[in-house]
């Protein structure tokens, strides 16, 4: 068991009451689950504020409370570490408790709107099928090996982080890829854990319900890089007219990687098929199983990490080659000439990025029929802009719900409406109902057309009014259209 003082190491104090020898059996910062000599964290969050059930905690037998503002009646029996900032000290607090196990390993954090989980899910595979033992914490899914952990968020908790950390040093893996949240960089999350290095993808709006500003959003990224140590190295998208604004502040050595200007790592896309995409990188050609731009940078992105941490080139690029995505990332279902394609693009900016791949690799008179909606409680500006997007980019366009929460889903459709031109209109159907939306589009589609079903990707819920229904775009599409298509 530790005792308090020591897991208060590096944590910003205002003022402690009671005895500071006391040892801790757990830490936990939902009161629920606390137990008899446990130490309780009052964290201040979006929905509810943790300082509210310090007296839950207290009657559950916790010993020690953290936590920015006393209580006004003291329990003489339990000790109070009054902290600048709650979240931030439980991120101190979990590395000093599980032994600082970041330190222990090579920890790689993965930050941008769109392509963290592929990044994180491509460097997992390689360093695994490179003989190394890694770890990785992404939104898809945890492992630890090949060990899987199911994922709630897209980065824990910083309990859950050290934990799972923790897990992966016991064992004996000396890597982890992890994806780095804007949510969770702000909410100091990852305070406290050692980064090797860091790498920045793109950045487009997102989150915004939750920043409220662009200019906050960038800035939440930017925090990971500013925070690198000396000796860690930051990997940055050229291409990305933000990249270089990430690094400004940086201790780190920064390395960047482009497709268009000038990059430590560079490539240049031959051709791209439906099959798999060929890139020239460094005068050689080299085939790969993933398709369009945005994977091109993925690869890139991966392989410059790689070469940064000490790996050969040619060997990298040679595993690479074998690799496929993340679940839900392009994924590809094809039955009697039609092929479906699941992603989980959920801001205009992927949307786009995954339509216009599927332009470029279209062939004749092909039609594209695209499957969207948009997330309820969640950043309404974008939902115009999503449905433009598809209008634009399809043949037709069916809007429909993705996770409605508490939100109307016919509301949040009429809100995607109003970004259509009227003359565009007769493009687009509107269908709530998500399964009869892709029964509609796999019914539309002959032969040799394509299906693209948007925003939900990996995900097997629908989430409506608090509760998660099962429902999976890749299963539900691959049984309607055996259903539709049956000769």
């Amino acid at each position: 068991m530790q005792v308090l003082k020591d897991i208060l190491y590096k944590v910003s104090l205002l003022s402690t009451k009671g005895d500071m020898e006391l040892p801790i059996r757990q830490i936990h910062f939902d009161s629920r689950a606390i137990a008899s000599g446990d130490l309780f964290v009052a964290i201040r969050g979006t929905q509810t504020d943790g300082h509210a059930y310090i007296s839950a905690a207290i009657s559950q037998g916790c010993v020690a409370v953290v936590c920015e503002q006393l209580p006004e009646n003291l329990n003489e029996k339990v000790t109070y570490v009054q902290v600048t900032d709650s979240s931030k000290a439980l991120a101190w607090i979990a590395a000093n408790f599980h032994g600082h196990p970041s330190r222990k390993l090579k920890l790689i954090a993965v930050t941008g709107t769109n392509g963290k989980t592929t990044m994180v899910t491509l460097l997992h595979q390689l360093y695994r099928d490179m003989g190394y033992m890694a770890g990785m914490l992404s939104t898809v899914e945890n492992r630890i090996n090949d060990r899987i952990i199911p994922a709630t968020h897209t980065t824990p908790d910083a309990l859950a982080i050290n934990s799972l950390l923790a897990e992966m040093v016991q064992a004996g893996c000396s890597y982890c890829f992890m994806e780095a949240s804007s949510h969770a960089i702000v909410q100091e999350r990852i305070a406290g854990l050692q980064f090797r290095g860091a790498i920045f993808t793109n950045i487009s709006r997102d989150h915004l319900d939750y920043h409220e500003t662009f200019d906050a959003y960038i800035k939440a990224k930017k925090k990971l890089f500013d925070d690198l140590p000396q000796g860690a190295f930051a990997l940055v998208n050229a291409d990305d007219k933000r990249g270089m604004v990430m690094v400004q502040n940086t201790q780190a050595s920064i390395y960047t990687y482009a497709l268009k200007y000038p990059g430590d790592f560079k490539a240049k896309i031959i051709s791209n098929t439906l099959h798999g995409m060929e890139l020239d990188i460094d005068n050689q050609s080299v085939w790969f199983r993933m398709i369009g731009e945005f994977n091109a940078y993925n690869l890139l992105g991966v392989l410059g990490t790689a070469v940064v941490l000490g790996e050969e080139p040619n060997e990298v690029l040679m595993q690479l080659s074998q690799l496929r995505g993340a679940a839900g990332r392009f994924e590809q279902v094809v039955f009697n000439g039609v092929t479906a394609i699941i992603d989980y693009a959920h801001t205009p900016d992927a949307l786009e990025n995954v339509l216009k791949t599927i332009q470029n690799l279209r062939t004749g008179g092909e039609k594209l029929i695209t499957v969207v909606g948009c997330g309820g409680n969640r950043d309404k500006g974008k939902r115009p802009i999503m449905a433009k997007i598809a209008c634009l980019h399809s043949d037709k366009a069916l809007f429909t719900s993705d996770n409605p929460r508490y939100e109307d889903p016919g509301e949040i459709i009429r809100e995607m409406e109003a970004g259509i031109n009227p003359v565009d209109l007769r493009k687009t159907l509107s269908i709530a109902d998500r399964r009869e939306a892709i029964k509609t589009a796999c019914l539309i589609a002959q032969k040799g057309d394509i299906i693209l079903i948007a925003g939900k990707g990996h995900e097997t819920y629908q989430e409506i009014k608090g509760v998660k229904y099962p429902f999976d775009d890749k299963q539900t599409v691959t049984e309607l259209l055996k259903l539709t298509h049956s000769a």
